[in-house]
């Protein structure tokens, strides 16, 4: 073993220690500030940790067999499984018509959809911690998506007779007039042949404009969090320096609040691909629910689309934690 490797073990093995010593009392650590932080944060997530203790272990573990086996389905007795290997992931790699195409489809309109989300909703909170007449309302009508898309707003869309039709008069209208002002502009720019990719992203963000508010309240919320914890003297010894609001800008407000774009990116990840509309969503359901009702391929698809999850947080740790710098 190297030096360098054996550096490395020590200083892990000393964070660990650290780590369970700041719960263990009579020691140093226990008294510091970050050990009373720790334990502080760890009371605020004990509800959640007993619940996944109690509530999720056991399904997570029968869903990784399912995955590994053979369900069938025996009436009046539940179910009965046959171990298969990796049969199932096979099936949902290689031989399902849909599963991969949505999968790879999903990917890329999460990877767009996060960005504008990070992007509008940073750009809102900045907006949204300025003095004005009617910021409480104003912040009130941005939070609203919150409770709206939790399940008030999705069951208005699916089951309000009025807003089905009046979405189909809409569609016909559209369809009628046979004028699409996103698609023509968007034909035009591939003809012309000017960064048709990326205005393709572009006009992308802007058919899933909806989307992307309703999305947005909680990031809004952690960003302006952050932006009111910034202390005005560094406005004030910036403004005497001569600083102008641009150079401000990106020397204070965005390097202070920088750290909490891992927060709102992981949030956003975890939401988008949870949503749902979402396709893959669509079809797992499908295979779990409708005419195949065959628990092993829908729960390998399960597991490889929260793979697939895992991987994309784990990207975006490692840019952002490279990329920001944390501020006491």
């Amino acid at each position: 073993m190297s030096k360098k490797q054996r550096k490395y073990r020590e200083h892990w093995y000393s964070g660990i220690t650290d780590a369970i010593r700041m719960y263990i009392p009579g020691n140093s650590i226990y008294h510091t500030m970050p050990a009373r932080r720790a334990r502080i944060g760890t009371l605020f997530i004990l509800p959640f940790i007993i619940g996944f203790i109690f509530f999720m272990i056991n399904p997570l573990i029968l869903s990784m067999r399912m995955s590994l086996s053979e369900v069938r389905l025996v009436p009046g007795s539940g179910f009965t499984m046959t171990w298969n290997n990796f049969s199932n992931y096979h099936y949902a790699m290689a031989t399902d018509p849909n599963f991969n195409q949505y999968l790879v489809d999903e990917i890329g309109r999460m990877g767009i959809n996060t960005i504008a989300t990070i992007v509008m909703s940073f750009v809102i909170a900045v907006i949204l911690n300025q003095k004005f007449k009617g910021r409480i309302f104003c912040r009130i009508i941005f939070f609203l998506p919150v409770i709206l898309s939790s399940g008030v707003l999705p069951g208005i869309e699916s089951s309000n007779e009025f807003y089905n039709m009046m979405s189909d008069i809409g569609n016909t209208v559209q369809n009628s007039s046979g004028i699409n002002i996103s698609q023509t502009l968007q034909n035009l720019l591939q003809v012309s042949g000017v960064a048709s990719q990326v205005f393709k992203v572009v006009f992308d963000m802007i058919d899933a404009i909806y989307d992307i508010i309703m999305a947005s309240g909680i990031q809004i919320i952690v960003f302006l969090s952050g932006l009111q914890s910034i202390s005005p003297s560094l406005y004030e010894a910036a403004d005497v320096e001569g600083c102008s609001a641009w150079e401000s800008f990106w020397k204070i407000t965005f390097p202070m609040v920088s750290p909490l774009l891992l927060v709102n990116t992981i949030y956003t990840i975890i939401d988008f691909f949870m949503k749902n509309d979402n396709r893959v969503m669509e079809r797992i359901n499908t295979v779990m629910y409708g005419v195949q009702l065959n628990f092993g391929v829908a729960s390998a698809m399960s597991w490889i689309y929260f793979g697939v999850a895992l991987v994309f947080i784990g990207i975006s740790t490692f840019i952002i934690t490279r990329t920001v710098k944390s501020y006491e």
